[in-house]
């Protein structure tokens, strides 16, 4: 969960402050990952790989929200950039980094997909370069256009089909349940961003 909400609430936010700072501090995070997975012991060694696929999404989080953040459209191509990488681990010794970026990757996807669908997607640079003192009115605009019926019937059909896939990918153990487990946490923190949104525009990382 925490690996999750990190990106969510507190990259964002850093990133627009240091955002080649932030980048390279994928560096230690990777260097962290592979310590851990060679000489930890236990769970700690567990640990590393799922460190690599979070230090996959944190550099693709730092390059969006660095330097494309006004442009929507980016946004998943940039954070599939090691996808690739992500699918070919499966098969090897870092299996939970390619499970645990995977599914970061399938989130963001479903959750960049009903942005658009809702008919947010407009807003998403609005908000983005609107001045403080506007920035939380057009958020707290967004996730009111989320609680229409239509909008939330649909965002609710979606999450019910992703907690399908969490609970088939829970039963096949192993590295799914790490996919599992980050999908779900994945659906929490959205409901998490807009019940912020909402309540608390200037809390949510976005702004």
């Amino acid at each position: 969960m925490l690996l999750v909400a990190v990106p969510v609430f507190l990259q964002a936010p850093l990133v627009r402050q240091a955002p080649l700072a932030a980048a390279l501090f994928t560096l230690p995070l990777v260097a962290a990952a592979v310590l851990l997975e060679r000489h930890g012991r236990g769970l700690w060694q567990q640990f590393g790989p799922l460190l690599v696929g979070f230090s996959g999404s944190w550099l693709a989080g730092c390059l969006f929200w660095g330097w494309f953040r006004e442009h929507p459209l980016l946004h998943l191509p940039i954070e599939a950039f090691a996808l690739p990488l992500a699918l070919a681990g499966l098969g090897g010794r870092w299996r939970l980094a390619g499970a645990f970026y995977l599914a970061s990757l399938l989130g963001t996807a479903a959750t960049d997909t009903a942005i658009a669908l809702t008919g947010l997607m407009p807003l998403w640079p609005q908000v983005l370069s609107a001045p403080l003192s506007e920035a939380p009115l057009l958020l707290r605009q967004a996730g009111e256009t989320v609680l229409e019926p239509a909008n939330i019937a649909l965002v609710t059909a979606m999450a019910a089909l992703l907690i399908g896939v969490c609970a088939q990918l829970w039963k096949q153990g192993g590295p799914a349940r790490v996919s599992a487990a980050t999908l779900a946490a994945t659906l929490a923190v959205d409901g998490l961003f807009l019940a912020a949104a909402l309540l608390a525009p200037l809390s949510s990382g976005l702004i």
